[in-house]
């Protein structure tokens, strides 16, 4: 592990391109009281663009937040081939040198997923997710911490309307089991395009081929379908986003897509 390298590509880019996606995540913070103080926040890390992007930005944001909160890395590693990431050796070096606990959890869904017609990022979503809420309780973690961003909170939106018939998203805080754990998604108003530039300067590895079931599916569908809007109007997400927020769904109706492969 001593010769894995993990320094940036290019620092200084990487210090700016940080500073303006941590207004954003600040800006967030202010709106959703997303972190407080004493806060053990568990960072679900994938190990892909956003979830790297996440816990680096939460671990540099440390530094000068006025709360005072602990962070811990958690990576679930599946049995089941889930895209572009990180190799788990240069995951657990980068969280070393940055003085952040790193946590590896396994688990099985290839065999259930192999008996499944459809819906296979479902099935492996919940199983993660599931994994996460039980190392959460069992570390004491009082926050979970996801990396999705405003393009998914735009097309969950889209998702649960057309397919569902129900207006609900994933909200940026929600609270579950009379408020012991709660989710939050730091991101939720950064725009996926912004993430990329940050990851190449900031030289995480990420390798491999996009996990199977992304490259086809409703998901995507709604994903080219809000890209078309966007080139007409660039603010389509921003106006999902603000209409959810009138409507005041929030804590009272978590989604049904939680996609954590990020």
């Amino acid at each position: 592990m001593d010769t894995i390298s993990i320094a940036p590509a290019d620092p200084e880019r990487a210090d700016k391109l940080a500073h303006y996606l941590l207004r954003a995540v600040n800006k967030a913070n202010r709106k959703y009281h997303l972190f407080a103080d004493g806060d053990t926040v568990l960072v679900a890390v994938s190990g892909g663009k956003d979830s790297m992007t996440l816990l680096d930005l939460l671990r540099r944001r440390q530094a000068t937040a006025r709360e005072r909160y602990r962070l811990i890395a958690a990576h679930i590693h599946s049995d089941y081939y889930c895209g572009r990431t990180v190799p788990e050796e240069w995951l657990q070096a980068w969280c070393a040198a940055h003085g952040i606990p790193l946590v590896i959890e396994s688990v099985s869904v290839a065999q259930d997923i192999a008996q499944m017609r459809k819906s296979h990022c479902f099935r492996c979503a919940w199983v993660r997710r599931k994994a996460l809420f039980d190392l959460a309780d069992r570390l004491g973690c009082n926050v979970i911490a996801f990396a999705h961003h405003a393009d998914d909170i735009a097309e969950t939106v889209l998702l649960n309307l057309f397919y569902n018939a129900r207006l609900a998203w994933m909200a940026p805080r929600v609270s579950f089991f009379g408020g012991k754990i709660t989710v939050i998604r730091p991101l939720a108003l950064v725009e996926e395009r912004d993430i990329p530039p940050f990851v190449q300067a900031s030289g995480f590895p990420i390798a491999g081929e996009p996990c199977p079931s992304a490259l086809e599916g409703r998901r995507l569908l709604i994903k080219r379908f809000l890209r078309e809007l966007e080139s007409d109007h660039h603010r389509v997400k921003r106006s999902i986003f603000a209409a959810m927020r009138r409507l005041g769904q929030g804590e009272k109706q978590p989604s049904l897509e939680l996609d954590m492969d990020r």
